[in-house]
């Protein structure tokens, strides 16, 4: 089960992004040649001019705003009775903690931004919350070009998706909400699936809206035995070209579908997938939609699905109320015939404008075949092993006994810098390890054991180092001339720290004072409660930091807000703000070198920036800017990369 069920809610609203922007690039973080200005809005698209980006004091919050249920659907697939509460109510975040907090992995890899502390709440009109959990911690996924138009370059015509799971769930007086009583019934393993989209981001410094986008998704049940943060399902899959992120060459970007056999229907989320006419504007005509089943022979008619005429999908209240989730057909059962032909045969969209000829938008791969990490983002410390898991799929169902093969892929990241040179990423290799091939099992999953070790400090001021490594089916690696359409984005991220070993015991200019000046220098919005980088301003507030550094980091008040801090140095932390000194303060120490593992220097690394590399796009700003400093924009596309490991090029 998964939020793409027939029992489901769909909600619509705003969000808000609070980014700091301070950090967007990797030279910021080097203490020795931090500037003041970098903590100053830009004012132009010289590299002299792009100070702190254009949200230099943002506090990483991350709120729902003014989400309100557009509609409700019973586990048969009906529409919700009218009088039933739940329409009534609202999607709100928390009213008893503090906001969720977003933030990137790294300043070389900013493209999975993952969300913590996030508690989602319904509530009804006059705030009384009927259901409250906390929303599991995960990155987006499958951004891309949407907006269509004037003012839709860079990251205000970005779109992606946030798929995860509730947890910890807490019921109040549903009584009188039928919809609610299914959703609690369904929910027998304590766990509720949650999508949403995002778009249409607003990054003018002088609108009310600023850093707020759209938000529009669905919640329905969720079961254990399921992936949590993506569809087993059916995958449309697509190629396109490089964009400010990625533009789908059909014009429909990555979606999947399930076949629900309860209801006898297809349920495809095309949340995600639709272009828009402007940022955060209504889909846009791509003419009148038709999920097929094309025939094996091009004589042949193709079964016919469903369709979704382009007045429908158009209107400008369809996709609140919808969360581009189709149900195909709409208005009867497919037959069994038809449900034994969508089992084996891969599914298409085709897009047929007025007055136009009939064009594929997306379709499945021709074997079906599928393979992704369900979470896709980690940090680890030296010596630790993460447990990645991996589902393999054909035609939306599990997959035993496939072969997955793991390929290292620092082409998705992003070591450059518009001020100058930036440190290598994905160095020494051999900092992970992981096995190059795994099996799934008789479920279709797989776990992929990637250990850590220290990385040393091959990025100087950077802490640890970080990869990516891309799993695909050995079944796919095939010819060059006939790709398989492989999505970019389904990679795994990881972030290795570097090795630390404090003075002893820990004082401010011995270990900690190299530590919180980057996070003075990069987060400005501290200023207006202290100075980390003070060591008297510091003091005043020890026991507030000393509870903040000692947080778990799904707390939305966990310190530092980005999530970079290794074990070893909040350790140290927290030493030196419990164990003062003689005086009864934190130790101060001699004015010093910092000692081994703090220096901000590394060995082979030039860290003084060189000659500006380039003058940034007017239209660029945080991934958008990201996304241009991918090394896969100069090397090659996944589909060559995998190509180069046929060839033995697997190391």
């Amino acid at each position: 089960m998964s939020y793409l069920n027939p029992l489901r809610l769909h909600f619509a609203g705003s969000f808000q992004a609070a980014i700091s922007t301070v950090n967007n690039d990797p030279l910021h973080f080097d203490n020795a040649t931090f500037k003041p200005s970098y903590q100053e809005m830009w004012t132009g698209t010289h590299p002299d001019q792009l100070n702190g980006w254009f949200n230099p004091r943002g506090s990483g919050e991350w709120r729902l705003i003014g989400c309100t249920i557009t509609s409700a659907f019973t586990a048969d697939g009906s529409p919700a009775v009218r009088s039933d509460p739940v329409l009534a109510a609202i999607v709100a975040d928390s009213d008893r903690a503090a906001p969720a907090k977003i933030v990137d992995l790294d300043p070389e890899q900013q493209l999975v931004s993952v969300i913590w502390g996030l508690e989602v709440r319904i509530a009804t009109p006059a705030g009384d919350t009927v259901l409250r959990g906390q929303f599991e911690p995960v990155a987006f996924m499958d951004i891309w070009d949407r907006g269509q138009g004037p003012g839709t370059a860079g990251d205000a015509g970005g779109g992606a998706m946030y798929q995860s799971v509730l947890t910890s769930l807490e019921w109040g007086e549903i009584g009188s909400s039928p919809f609610l009583l299914q959703l609690k019934a369904a929910a027998a393993d304590g766990l509720l699936s949650i999508k949403f989209n995002v778009d249409g981001v607003n990054l003018h410094f002088d609108s009310p809206r600023f850093m707020m986008g759209r938000i529009v998704g669905t919640i329905g049940p969720a079961a254990s035995g399921e992936p949590r943060h993506f569809i087993r399902g059916r995958q449309f899959m697509t190629v396109g070209r490089r964009g400010s992120f990625f533009v789908p060459v059909g014009g429909v970007n990555f979606c999947a579908a399930v076949i629900d056999r309860d209801t006898s229907r297809v349920y495809l989320d095309l949340g995600n997938a639709l272009p828009t006419t402007g940022a955060g504007g209504p889909p846009a005509n791509l003419g009148d939609l038709a999920l097929q089943v094309p025939p094996p022979d091009p004589a042949q008619q193709p079964l016919l699905v469903g369709s979704l005429p382009a007045a429908s999908y158009t209107a400008p209240d369809w996709y609140p109320s919808t969360a581009g989730v189709v149900v195909f057909p709409p208005n009867r059962r497919l037959t069994a015939d038809e449900l034994a032909r969508l089992d084996g045969n891969p599914l298409a969209l085709v897009a047929t404008p007025a007055g136009g000829s009939p064009r594929l938008a997306i379709e499945e791969p021709p074997t079906g075949v599928f393979v992704r990490a369900d979470q896709f983002v980690f940090r680890l410390n030296p010596d630790e092993e993460a447990t990645v898991l991996l589902y393999a799929t054909r035609f939306g169902h599990p997959d035993p006994g496939a072969a997955v093969i793991t390929v290292p892929f620092p082409e998705a990241l992003q070591p450059e810098s518009f001020l100058g040179t930036a440190p290598p990423v994905a160095t020494p290799a051999d900092a992970v390890h992981y096995e190059a091939r795994v099996v799934t099992d008789d479920h279709g999953m797989a776990r992929l054991r990637i250990r850590s070790r220290d990385p040393g400090r091959p990025r100087g001021y950077l802490d640890g180092q970080v990869y990516a490594v891309y799993p695909v089916l050995a079944e796919t690696i095939v010819s060059p001339a006939d790709p398989y359409p492989y999505n970019h984005w389904n990679f795994v991220s990881l972030l290795v720290w570097s090795g630390f070993q404090p003075d002893e015991p820990p004082t401010w200019f011995g270990s900690i004072q190299p530590i919180l000046q980057q996070y003075a220098n990069l987060y400005p919005v501290m200023n207006r409660f202290l100075d980390l980088g003070d060591y008297d301003s510091v003091c005043d507030n020890i026991r507030l930091l000393a509870l903040t550094f000692g947080l778990d980091l799904t707390n939305p008040n966990s310190m530092p807000v980005t999530r970079d801090l290794s074990a070893a140095k909040r350790a140290a932390i927290l030493r030196w703000l419990t164990e003062p000194g003689d005086d009864g303060k934190p130790r101060k120490g001699a004015t010093a070198r910092p000692p081994a593992g703090t220096s901000e220097s590394a060995r082979g690394l030039e860290l003084q920036p060189g000659a500006p590399s380039r003058t940034a796009p007017p239209h660029l700003g945080g991934k958008a800017s990201a996304a241009s400093r991918r090394l896969i924009a100069q090397r090659p596309s996944v589909a060559d990369r995998v190509a180069e490991l046929a060839k033995g090029g697997h190391s």
